[in-house]
């Protein structure tokens, strides 16, 4: 291998990492939103088995409205990996031109990004289903006070 192509291939390497280190970054947001989630449906299960009052209901609205930041927060977080790993993708595809072992490169790495994709995206999923579970459990415990339509 001479030198040009060891230092265009370090290259390479050189550009795919930033957008791995943000790639990183926004995972570890997802976990911070994943756990917050928990929080709010833990809050939410205890909320729902006490006595309703006006104040319980109150707290049961604003426990919605985090859930529904969450959700967004999640969106936002998980489209901003899928970029990531677009613009990553979008770096070898641009990298990797006529060499044959490019071609395994491509593939491997190629499939390891569509599969991250992939990943963040029933990520998302499985988060807004959680949300929506909790949300369910407020209006059950909202709607079901005496004298609610």
């Amino acid at each position: 291998m001479n030198a040009t192509t060891l230092e265009s291939a370090a290259h390479v390497v050189q550009l795919a990492l930033t957008p791995v280190f943000l790639l990183s970054a926004i995972a570890a947001l997802l976990g911070v939103f994943a756990t917050r989630l928990g929080r709010v449906a833990d809050q939410t299960d205890q909320l729902a088995a006490q006595p309703r009052d006006a104040d319980r209901d109150a707290r049961l609205r604003v426990l919605r409205w985090r859930s529904r930041s969450l959700d967004g927060a999640v969106i936002l977080a998980a489209l901003g990996g899928a970029f990531t790993c677009g613009a990553v993708l979008a770096l070898f595809l641009g990298a990797v031109g006529s060499a044959g072992a490019a071609n395994l490169l491509f593939i491997l790495f190629g499939g390891a990004i569509i599969l991250a994709m992939g990943s963040l995206g029933a990520f998302v999923i499985e988060m807004l289903l959680a949300a929506n579970g909790v949300r369910r459990v407020v209006d059950r415990s909202v709607h079901d006070r005496p004298g609610a339509p």
